[in-house]
Order: structure tokens, then sequence, then C-alpha cells
């Protein structure tokens, strides 16, 4: 089938625009996915992304790492938690956070390694 409306005028790539327009994701989930890089889009949630990287470590270490208040820090772990990046559990009083899972050590190990290409 034809698309009518192709917009480009070369008829070099209409095959393959159809085959990804019939690919391409549905719109909830490239949302998702842009959320996704919004929560890791921040400098000091990097941070804490690199340090969790390395250990499991509470609000209080991370605050202390960063120079930051707890309040700021668990502003910041709320929106990784929301993102799937981050998880915790829970010792007596005390919360520990660390990777959520293996893909997002794998995604931060493949961006560090591509910024340090440049």
């Amino acid at each position: 089938m034809e698309n009518v409306n192709h917009k480009c005028s070369c008829d070099a790539h209409r095959g393959i625009v159809g085959e990804i327009k019939q690919a391409m994701p549905e719109a909830p989930l490239l949302y998702d996915l842009a959320d996704f890089f919004k929560a890791i889009g921040d400098s000091t949630r990097i941070q804490i992304l690199w340090a969790l990287e390395k250990s499991e470590l509470c609000v209080g270490d991370l605050a202390d790492l960063l120079n930051m208040t707890t309040s700021a820090v668990s502003h910041q772990l709320k929106t990784l938690r929301t993102a799937k990046l981050i998880r915790f559990r829970k010792e007596g009083k005390n919360v520990y956070y660390s990777l959520d899972d293996a893909h997002v050590h794998e995604i931060l190990s493949t961006a560090f390694a591509h910024v340090k290409e440049r």
C-alpha cells in the first residue's frame, strides 16, 4: 500500500519508512521512554546513580557524599524510584538504596563509556 501523504520527494526510502511506521512503538511506551531520560537527565540524579552503582547506600550516606541535605536527596531518590531506576530495602529504621537491576547498570556503564570516548 502506497502512502499518498509521503512528504519526501525522493522514492528511495518509501518502503523503509512504511516498515518503520508499522514497527513504531505505541505512543504511551515512547512517553515512558522520554520520562526515563528525563529522570536521568539531571546531574544530581546521575551522581546518585553513579554512587549507587558502587554500593548500596542510605540517604545520609548520599547526603554526605553529595554535600546536600537529606531532604534534597530524598526528593531526588523519589524521582529515581518513580522511574524504577533504584530500589530500596528497610533494615530496622534504616532505608538502603541500590540500582534497580542490571539494566540500569548497563545503561550507566554504556553512557559513561560513550562520554569518555569524546
